[in-house]
């Protein structure tokens, strides 16, 4: 059983900058149907979006070409969730944005998981 550690902000960041590893590889489809638990969602600005949508989304979308994580804070949930959120600056196509994100993760099956993901345009 994996125990919540003075770590733990140190590995939910890890799994934060794989995700955005895989979006950067154009593997961003295949690393959120992995990730993402059954039952998780994403909230952007105008919609709320399931699993799949996200993954079919991810799939279909050009890859972002860079990005920063900003200002990383942790909050523990319990013994096995907790929640990073942070300010990314990212690039795409020549556009950068600025958004604020939340990540929240849950520990599971030897993994962790994402539960839900919220992005705010800064």
């Amino acid at each position: 059983m994996t125990e919540i550690t003075d770590d733990l902000p140190a590995i939910l960041l890890r799994e934060e900058h794989e995700g955005w590893k895989a979006i950067l590889a154009g593997r961003g489809g295949e690393h959120y149907a992995r990730a993402m638990t059954r039952d998780a969602l994403m909230i952007v600005e105008g919609a709320v979006i399931g699993r799949n949508e996200v993954i079919a989304a991810f799939s279909a979308a050009a890859p972002w070409e860079s990005y920063e994580i900003h200002e990383p804070a942790l909050i523990r949930l319990g013994d096995r969730s907790g929640i990073v959120a942070y300010r990314a600056v990212a690039t795409r196509g020549g556009n950068t944005v600025e958004l604020r994100m939340s990540t929240t993760y849950l520990y599971g099956g030897g993994a962790w998981h994402v539960a839900a993901h919220q992005q705010t345009p800064a």
